[in-house]
């Protein structure tokens, strides 16, 4: 495949499994938008005479992924803000969504995707409502989604054909449009049951069975909270047991949080392949406690980070949750040596990818989507520049910097943000759009 564009960088960092720092080296992108060669200038294939060269002074490496997250409630930012999860949720969340119209969903997923792309996030797996919605949003900004159209069993939601009619939009959507779709398969499709205590158990055998015919991911909450699965606890021991024998845990399964697993809770995760999405940020804000990051990653638990919504956490930054996963990790086990810059790094690109049980994105590798982040070494948080060691440029890279290194960003080839800002859509624009959907939600 011919070579269009070659990024060239004092460093690379392409995430592969040792999370390796490739000096003075190249990233090439095809004309589909995937990745070609990525490693050394003075090893790389001579570059076509019509391939584009570009210097990009500082660092290269993959989009982060951001594996759970409701963005479109950005609209519902600082609402019920100091009450804990259940509460929050049923006293605030719930009947500010029933409120919201698809064209506010689409407003406020603009918003966190134009947020979470100029912070180097460049693929989100969203559980929420409206999906044609988000999906919209998403193509508009130019960011990559997992969408997992929410399915819950609420009254106040009968007016959506309860969760039967729920699943089965989109069985059909899927079954329309593909699993994967749009310019450079930007679009997946998924199904996001809210939770075990949210739903019946025919519900969850349904979903289980309709994803698994159609090779699609199982999105949903486990173990969040302490008292929310009381009932499952009471009758199968925990969440996890109860859908292993169910038989619920085959194919693609994200648990997102995941706070409160046992040791054979967690055994049951390995030995399913079930991937988990931690959320460190929202689980403290809510208070709903600490996941057991190190010993997860000790089992073998495919595990990436999640900002969760950006009411309960309240951004989308997943550098934030980068720091807080090793602090909140070292800190539950008193050991400053108990997970590793290298570590936190793979868990936010390649960790993620393959929580969403994905092989093309993560990483900068040859046939994967060449969705690329330049971030500027010359800023205090690389004190030493590209000058520093391999070690110490990880180091500054998840301790000290974050979204304000972001200079530029590409998705499937395709610049997305220029300078800091993005591309495809006006900033002042999307932002007054969100105001007002905001707005008239609060009445």
């Amino acid at each position: 495949m011919p070579i269009t564009r070659r990024l060239r960088a004092p460093v690379v960092l392409p995430c592969d499994e040792t999370c390796s720092v490739q000096r003075d080296a190249v990233v090439d992108i095809d004309e589909q938008g995937r990745l070609g060669y990525c490693g050394p200038r003075a090893t790389a294939p001579e570059p076509d005479a019509d391939t584009v060269v570009r210097d990009c002074p500082g660092l290269l490496m993959p989009g982060l992924v951001n594996t759970h997250a409701h963005t479109p409630m950005t609209l519902l930012r600082g609402m019920g803000g100091d009450l804990p999860l259940l509460r929050w949720l049923r006293e605030v969340v719930w009947p500010a969504e029933a409120r919201l119209r698809p064209s506010d969903i689409r407003a406020g997923m603009q918003l966190g995707s134009m947020e979470m792309l100029t912070a180097g996030v460049t693929t989100s797996a969203e559980m929420y409502f409206a999906p044609e919605s988000v999906a919209d949003a998403v193509l508009e900004v130019g960011s990559r989604v997992v969408i997992a159209s929410a399915v819950i069993d609420m009254p106040d939601l009968g007016g959506l054909g309860g969760w039967q009619g729920m699943v089965d939009r989109i069985s059909r959507w899927i079954d329309s449009d593909g699993l994967r779709f749009g310019p450079g398969e930007r679009v997946e499709l998924a199904y996001g049951p809210h939770s075990a205590y949210m739903l019946p158990t025919e519900a969850l055998c349904r979903i289980s069975e309709q994803a698994r015919e159609r090779g699609a991911l199982v999105h949903t909450h486990v173990a969040e909270t302490a008292e929310e699965d009381a009932e499952q606890r009471r009758s199968h021991g925990s969440v996890p047991r109860m859908l292993a024998e169910l038989g619920v845990l085959e194919g693609r399964f994200l648990a997102a949080h995941g706070v409160h697993l046992d040791d054979t809770d967690i055994a049951v995760l390995a030995e399913h392949g079930v991937s988990v999405a931690h959320c460190p940020g929202s689980n403290a804000k809510l208070a709903s406690g600490t996941a057991r990051l190190v010993e997860l990653l000790r089992a073998g638990v495919p595990l990436g980070l999640g900002t969760d919504g950006p009411s309960s956490n309240d951004d989308v930054d997943l550098w934030e949750e980068v720091q807080f996963a090793g602090m909140l990790a070292r800190l539950r086990e008193g050991d400053a040596d108990a997970v590793r810059a290298s570590e936190l790094l793979l868990a936010a690109t390649r960790g993620g990818a393959r929580a969403l049980h994905r092989s093309d994105i993560g990483a900068l590798e040859s046939g994967r989507w060449a969705d690329v982040v330049h971030l500027d070494l010359d800023t205090p948080a690389f004190v030493r520049g590209s000058e520093a060691t391999d070690e110490r440029i990880l180091s500054n890279l998840v301790w000290a910097a974050g979204a304000e290194c972001v200079r530029d960003v590409w998705v499937a080839g395709e610049q997305v943000v220029d300078t800091g800002e993005p591309t495809r859509v006006e900033r002042d624009t999307v932002l007054k759009s969100a105001r007002a959907a905001a707005r008239r939600i609060e009445g």
